[in-house]
């Protein structure tokens, strides 16, 4: 089997800059995650492009020591980062102390020390905001977009439409479609989505 190139960037914003980020910054993209809650696509995955505008970093370390007024303040800077500002600055804040204390700063190390594909699935859900359905689209990320291949990972991998299958900008506009239909089948079946 040949292994996956690794993205150059992700298209989930609609700025060139910012979809490299999320390739090339295992943090950014889960700051985007973390993010990607009652807003589109593009305004979540934006999101770490713009923080990094704002305090001119993103560094887990120096993310997680910083005053959460000074934090609070940058999401809040107008236009805020999310329609949450003060809730998101928390949970950023709590992700970036986690990658500190438990992968020393490092993103990259919840799936490169990973054993295999469940290993990889406690350590995504164990990172503050990160539910089934991100650590899915985050798993199919990997697999998809950045070659991981971990054994037992190929049968994690959701089988319905994830981030994972956005390579165009065309193709985030049929997944967002797909998602919504998704999440509508399990409301209708009393699951939350």
């Amino acid at each position: 089997m040949t292994p996956t190139p690794r993205a150059e960037a992700l298209p989930f914003t609609g700025d060139p800059e910012a979809d490299r980020l999320l390739a090339a910054d295992p943090f950014a993209l889960l700051v985007g995650f973390a993010l990607d809650q009652q807003v589109s696509v593009q305004k979540a995955f934006a999101g770490p492009m713009e923080l990094r505008r704002r305090i001119g970093h993103l560094d887990p370390a120096r993310i997680a020591g910083m005053d959460p007024a000074e934090l609070d303040a940058a999401f809040r800077q107008r236009p805020a980062l999310h329609r949450f500002p003060g809730n998101m600055a928390t949970r950023v804040r709590s992700l970036s102390t986690v990658i500190t204390e438990d992968y020393g700063g490092d993103a990259s190390r919840i799936w490169g020390d990973a054993a295999d594909g469940a290993d990889l699935e406690r350590r995504l859900l164990a990172l503050p905001s990160i539910g089934k359905m991100k650590a899915a689209s985050i798993m199919a990320i990997l697999a998809k977009r950045f070659g991981v291949a971990l054994p037992g990972l190929a049968e994690r991998l959701p089988q319905h439409p994830t981030l994972g299958d956005v390579d165009s900008p065309e193709a985030l506009a049929t997944y967002q479609e797909q998602k919504r239909a998704h999440k509508a089948r399990l409301r209708s079946r009393g699951e939350r989505a």
